[in-house]
């Protein structure tokens, strides 16, 4: 009998937790940050906007260096010492009197999340088996995916009903669960791998491996961005707001519920039956989004996109990891990220750009536009040299 390799380890299950509650940090902060920096600092859109958006670029700056030296440095060192500084920066905002030391404070946090964020996602990696590495890799994502639905949810909730000091105690207690958690695990070590070369080479750096899916990734970030960024005031404008509190709510559940069929298909079937039918979900959802007039309607939009980014999302960063060497597996991690990272922190900035002009209805209108072209660029990036392996395959059984 062929019994498949444990996935739902302790390890496993304490990696994902503390992944779950660095990323629920972020996006409780993500969304409350902008507003709390414009009512306390008198600031300016674009001001609130960099103190938002600053955490985002410390987290781009540091990852390629922490893909470079986790290894070296040692996973569990990394992981321990970024989740202390994590939690030193979530403290640090009840220090904060002026915008200056805000945007400090933001900039460090967004060090130690993206260092963390490679630890947590490198040893994940390292965890789950070969054999169920789309699964694993998918149910590892479900940390980030239903912080993402559950962290905007949170801060909202506390912004309406609460101080701003309270949404700064639940970062600081989520980043000390995160940190406990940790203190548990076994993390296993990797290979240290050959020694760089002298000078700046950008294979030190950056695993040209998992470049294109990461570039990919990168696109969809950017798309999806405009639903983090601007989907509240949307909401506002088409007197959705009610419905659009749940609207993360209902894109965590579906994706919770699709999650055991999307995984196991991807290791079954490959990466293009997964990815190609989510993408085309993604779109669906952003031109539904785009045309809500109901609530119902954007909770139906919130459905489809989150099983289809979730789940493309997931696939996308399994590839990634599959691509590269085992001792290389830091460096896809923060090469992936990298991209993702990039995208949902310039997203915002650019079009915001666009916002004058088309309104928010016109945005979505054109998101969904492009959502529709990332299934092009996923060909070009993967899904084309996927799809060649798989005949590939597919010959050499046929011949055998």
């Amino acid at each position: 009998m062929n019994l498949k390799p444990k996935l739902w380890t302790k390890d496993f299950l304490i990696v994902s937790s503390a992944n779950f509650f660095l990323f629920l940090t972020f996006y409780v902060l993500m969304v409350t940050l902008t507003i709390y920096t414009i009512d306390n600092f008198h600031a300016s859109q674009a001001q609130a906007g960099l103190a938002s958006s600053i955490f985002v670029l410390g987290a781009v700056l540091v990852r390629p260096i922490a893909g470079k030296k986790i290894d070296k440095i040692g996973r569990r060192k990394m992981l321990l010492g970024s989740l202390v500084l994590f939690l030193i920066a979530s403290i640090g905002y009840f220090l904060v009197n002026g915008l200056s030391l805000l945007l400090i404070d933001r900039l460090i946090h967004g060090f130690a999340f993206g260092l963390a964020t490679t630890a947590t996602g490198t040893i994940a990696a390292d965890i789950i088996p070969n054999e169920r590495r789309g699964e694993g890799t998918g149910y590892f994502a479900m940390s980030t995916n239903l912080a993402m639905a559950f962290g905007p949810f949170i801060g909202l909730l506390i912004t309406q009903h609460f101080s701003y000091s309270i949404i700064f105690y639940a970062a600081s207690l989520f980043a000390a669960f995160s940190l406990v958690a940790s203190l548990f695990m076994n993390v296993p070590e990797g290979e240290k791998g050959a020694s760089p070369q002298k000078g700046f080479n950008i294979s030190d750096y950056f695993e040209k491996r998992a470049l294109p899916i990461s570039i990919f990734i990168g696109f969809a970030g950017f798309t999806y961005s405009s639903i983090l960024s601007y989907l509240t005031s949307f909401a506002k404008e088409m007197d959705l707001m009610d419905a659009a509190s749940f609207f993360f709510v209902v894109f965590a559940v579906f994706l919770l519920a699709s999650r055991p069929f999307t995984g196991r298909m991807f290791d079954v079937k490959g990466e293009n039956a997964v990815i190609y039918p989510s993408l085309l979900l993604f779109a669906v959802g952003m031109v539904i989004l785009s045309q809500s007039h109901h609530g119902i309607t954007l909770l139906i939009a919130g459905a489809f996109i989150g099983v289809g980014y979730g789940t493309f999302q997931s696939s996308c960063q399994a590839i990634s990891i599959k691509e590269a060497p085992s001792n290389r597996m830091g460096l896809a991690t923060s090469t992936f990220f990298t991209m993702y990272d990039f995208g949902i922190g310039v997203g915002p900035f650019l079009l915001g750009f666009l916002i004058p002009f088309t309104g928010f209805k016109g945005l979505f209108i054109g998101m969904s536009i492009f959502a529709f072209i990332l299934i092009g660029i996923y060909y070009l990036a993967h899904g084309k040299k996927a799809s060649a392996k798989k005949k590939m395959q597919h010959e050499k059984r046929l011949s055998a």
